[in-house]
């Protein structure tokens, strides 16, 4: 008898979690397991922010996936996915193709650009390590090549930043603590240097309470993100950004802009036929696909919702959670048993600015300044102890809470 084949897809927060639970509830007569993804490494999407700032070193936000995995149980493969034909249950990948008989989806959404001209061609993402670290070896360059150009082009020095979200927010909380770092690198005038963020909104972090909220725009502020309020983006060329305040049109000259405003459903999984919705694949509270049952969703391309019918926003332990469902209800598929529900947990918003601030809500509780970014890191730590126990901690773990 044939053993039934499971495929993940992704090695993000769910997708890898997916695989370490099922490795440790399905014996290897019970299922095959394959995991599919794009490098050889799993990475802590949260750290993204302080890699492409140049305040920690990518390598600490790698963890390699051979590390984690029981490759006795577990099938790794290092491949991209083309397409998922659901009516065949076969995955093309762009140097094989796969059969499954149930199907996990980890893959994360992609930028999205919105229709803007210029934004697909001149704006960097922070989306994995590769981006992350391109951005910052970017804007290390423009710094080296003002100091050492004979006709200055201050423009070079002018780095701007599209949406107020969270990712953007973190990311110009660490960049505007590091630009003082690379100007005595790069004997730059301080002074020269401008870190805009664009916000289509009246206010940073919608999403966050307004005290909160309030203290983030006040802490960036202070040590000089020049933030735009209600600035619609209009276009951006390969040397300045075009953005638009109560109908008036304005220019920023800058070879470096980096779009954190939103994103888009990934092609793949949107080509697929699956249902979405808010540019995310709809499930049911036992994480399957509402499209097709032989397909869980996981992570950040998964839409749920709360008991009021308001979309939960994707977070590392959002979809850490979901994985341990997703596990769950694969092992029970599997013994012809009834599959459980994920239920919502309410959850709180953090972000960090910086080293030593941050604004965060946990338990209706407003947190600010340093007591943040010590829930951050222990969060951070805690996920690592779930993922690969004490050897991962210990390798991996950021004991600098404070």
């Amino acid at each position: 008898m044939n053993k039934p084949h499971i495929v993940i897809l992704g090695a993000g927060y769910g997708g890898i979690m997916t695989a370490v639970k099922l490795q440790k509830q399905l014996g290897q007569n019970e299922a095959e397991i394959t995991l599919v993804h794009k490098y050889d490494y799993h990475f802590q999407t949260s750290c993204l922010h302080e890699n492409a700032a140049g305040t920690l070193h990518q390598d600490s936000s790698k963890i390699k996936i051979k590390d984690i995995i029981n490759r006795s149980k577990i099938n790794f493969i290092i491949d991209e996915v083309v397409s998922i034909k659901r009516e065949a249950k076969k995955i093309k990948l762009k140097n094989r193709k796969l059969h499954y008989d149930l199907l996990v989806i980890g893959m994360g959404p992609e930028p999205n650009t919105e229709g803007i001209p210029g934004l697909n061609e001149y704006t960097y993402s922070i989306t994995d390590i590769n981006s992350a670290r391109f951005i910052r070896e970017h804007i290390e360059y423009n710094f080296a090549s003002y100091a050492n150009d004979i006709k200055k082009d201050e423009s070079k020095l002018n780095i701007v930043i599209g949406g107020g979200g969270i990712l953007g927010v973190e990311f110009a909380g660490e960049l505007i603590n590091q630009i003082p770092v690379m100007c005595r690198e790069y004997d730059v005038e301080k002074t020269l240097v401008h870190l805009y963020m664009l916000e289509e909104n009246t206010s940073l972090l919608q999403k966050f309470d307004e005290d909160l909220a309030h203290y983030a725009i006040t802490s960036l502020q202070s040590r000089g993100v020049e933030i735009i309020h209600q600035a619609k983006l209009k276009e951006c060329q390969d040397n300045k950004v075009i953005y638009e305040v109560e109908g008036k049109e304005h220019v920023i000259a800058s070879h470096t802009f980096i779009w954190t405003g939103g994103v888009q459903a990934n092609p793949v999984f949107e080509k697929s036929g699956l249902n979405l919705k808010n540019k995310r694949i709809e499930v049911y509270s036992n994480m399957l696909s509402t499209k097709d049952d032989s397909i869980f969703v996981v992570g950040d391309c998964a839409y749920t919702a709360n008991e009021n019918g308001e979309e939960i926003l994707p977070t590392a332990k959002k979809a850490i959670g979901e994985a341990a469902v997703v596990a769950r209800n694969i092992s029970l598929r599997l013994k012809n048993k009834e599959l459980t529900s994920c239920q919502p947990v309410k959850q709180g918003m953090l972000a960090t600015l910086g080293r030593d601030d941050g604004v965060a809500t946990i338990q209706n509780h407003k947190v600010f300044g340093w007591k943040a970014v010590l829930i951050k890191r222990i969060s951070d730590n805690h996920y690592l102890y779930k993922l690969g126990g004490w050897n991962l901690l210990l390798k991996k773990g950021n004991f600098h809470l404070l």
